[in-house]
């Protein structure tokens, strides 16, 4: 079927505050447009209100903008893929709309994709320097909303092995960061200096959490409490500790991480493991995932920067397979700021 017709797929991407568009013919990138929104950095966290009127302004520009770095025209596209949810409410129905409409008007069928199906599937965007995970294999997803462990069985079935009970690991890098005075988005920052100093310097609490589940919100309390204590009894003690703090915090967050994945390839017996969404960009994760390939035996896969951040590239390739397999929506599709990784 690919080899025979070239499928242009227009994938949108607005779940937060990142308006995204690009273009995939038959799986390959041809072009992937991110606008960034940099009026949320002094309120210091994501404004739904603010990010879904910037999606609505950028929106237009940034298709046209990835329709004229593919080279090709609107009618030239086979079907529009939109990310459906989770994410904010505002933000989703600026994507949604604008799909619905765009799909109506050009006569060509409607995808709804996963947000979190799109950020497992990027590993399977053709590129001759990227490896794809066989089926079935274990995927690490990590963003500022979530903190699961997938079990992939195919492009459509996946499944949960375990989650945060609470906050997700992206959430503590940022509020980390934020306690140590450091710029919104702070995780990395963290990593930056991270870099620069010594990871067992300071000790924190790991959290006991049954099974495969994680849980941050009383890793968060533990270095807010340190913090202060250490500031009242040294006002400097940030600026003097600044990079001990970050790569002891981080240190700790990886081995949260990683001790999950151990017990999951125990538990499973599947020794493939990917990792996906924004933290994933983490430089610390990255190379203690890409450690356990020698010291484990572990196959490990980890996608490009471009493709760990929230961007339309993952949501085009996940749009592509439902597309093989005439997996359509409906104009009735509504947008869903809840959806689980396995829902549709």
């Amino acid at each position: 079927m690919t080899k025979n017709r070239s499928i242009y797929i227009l994938g949108i991407e607005s779940s937060c505050d990142d308006t995204s568009a690009a273009v995939i013919c038959n799986g390959k990138v041809l072009s992937n447009v991110v606008a960034n929104q940099e009026i949320h950095a002094k309120y210091g966290g994501v404004v739904p209100e603010l990010a879904s009127r910037a999606h609505q302004q950028n929106i237009v520009p940034v298709i046209q903008q990835a329709l004229e770095q593919a080279n090709i025209g609107k009618k030239d596209l086979k079907a529009i893929a939109f990310t459906r949810g989770p994410g904010l409410m505002g933000s989703l129905l600026v994507g949604t709309s604008f799909s619905k409409s765009l799909s109506q008007a050009l006569n060509i069928p409607l995808i709804a994709v996963n947000h979190m199906q799109g950020h497992v599937l990027a590993h399977f965007i053709e590129d001759e320097n990227q490896q794809k995970p066989p089926f079935p294999f274990l995927c690490l997803t990590i963003s500022g909303g979530h903190t699961q462990i997938v079990k992939i069985n195919s492009y459509a079935s996946m499944e949960i092995l375990g989650e945060t009970i609470d906050d997700a690991v992206g959430e503590a890098f940022d509020k980390s960061a934020k306690i140590l005075g450091l710029p919104y988005p702070g995780g990395p920052f963290i990593d930056k200096y991270a870099k620069l100093g010594n990871p067992t310097a300071f000790k924190f609490t790991k959290p006991k959490v049954d099974g495969l589940n994680f849980s941050f919100s009383g890793l968060k309390t533990g270095i807010l409490y340190f913090v202060q204590k250490k500031v009242a009894e040294n006002p400097d003690f940030i600026k003097e500790n600044l990079h001990d703090i970050c790569a002891s915090i981080q240190a700790t967050i990886i081995e949260i991480l990683t001790d999950k994945m151990k017990a999951a390839v125990k538990q499973t017996g599947i020794k493939h493991f990917a990792i996906a969404g924004g933290v994933s960009a983490n430089s610390g994760i990255r190379e203690a995932l890409k450690s356990f390939e020698t010291k484990y035996g572990w196959t490990t896969y980890i996608p490009k920067f471009e493709y760990t951040t929230d961007n339309a590239a993952m949501i085009a390739i996940a749009g592509y397979f439902k597309f093989l397999e005439a997996d359509f929506s409906t104009k009735n599709v509504i947008a869903t700021a809840r959806l689980k990784v396995h829902e549709n």
